[in-house]
């Protein structure tokens, strides 16, 4: 089992000013499943994915991605797509250049795998409107597009359905089901639980910091069905 899991937190606990933030997260997380967490405001989703994708260090307690930890051997996982509030996206620019100067941090993808990404979360790679223009709805389907465009190993998304239509929901549920196929280790946080019950294999529910309660679903989509509760 252990050989097949990719993301490990253990006993991760972050303080703000003396505050609890996080406390005694414990997760083992594998390739090729999607893991919902679900919580109200101020749970802790948020700063949970902040830490697993590096962007904060933990106060006590360690995570490790893809064999690598954070803040000792990496600074950041060595392959994450992320999603999390609204990307600074640069208003002068249309999405494709914007996604463009993104690509050219890494270097490891083409335009034309950027356009792909772009057509993958239904908007249009060659539209000349500037960001500035878009819809809340587009901002949110160009912020999908580059949290997927380098086909990154683990993906985390803090609530991706935000400022969506139903069209745009049901065109995510089919793309996050893809790329779980294409063996990748996708975190969602979301309120919505009938959303996060179709799609994940396992849920979390936080509240306070912590992590209150653990189910897994077996089978895939509507038909999932709660299993156990740990």
């Amino acid at each position: 089992m252990s050989e097949l899991v990719y993301v490990t937190v253990t006993q991760l606990s972050k303080e703000l000013k003396k505050q609890p933030i996080l406390t005694d997260i414990n997760l083992a997380l594998s390739k090729g499943k999607i893991y919902g967490f679900r919580g109200k405001n101020g749970s802790g989703k948020t700063m949970l994915f902040r830490a697993l994708c590096g962007l904060i260090r933990p106060t006590e307690g360690s995570v490790i991605v893809g064999g690598n930890v954070l803040g000792e051997e990496l600074s950041f996982p060595p392959s994450v797509g992320v999603l999390i509030e609204y990307p600074g996206f640069l208003n002068g620019y249309t999405g494709f250049k914007n996604l463009k100067m993104l690509a050219g941090l890494n270097n490891l993808i083409d335009d034309d795998r950027i356009k792909e990404s772009i057509k993958l979360v239904g908007l249009d790679p060659d539209d000349k409107r500037k960001y500035r223009k878009y819809s809340l709805g587009m901002k949110q389907r160009l912020g999908l597009a580059q949290a997927i465009m380098e086909e990154p190993d683990l993906i985390i998304l803090d609530e991706p359905t935000n400022a969506l239509d139903t069209d745009g929901i049901e065109e995510l549920k089919r793309l996050l089901l893809d790329l779980k196929a294409k063996n990748k280790c996708i975190l969602i946080a979301s309120h919505d639980k009938e959303e996060l019950d179709y799609l994940s294999n396992e849920i979390f529910m936080m509240e306070n910091g912590r992590i209150t309660d653990h189910y897994r679903l077996e089978g895939d989509g509507r038909w999932a069905k709660r299993k156990s509760s740990l």
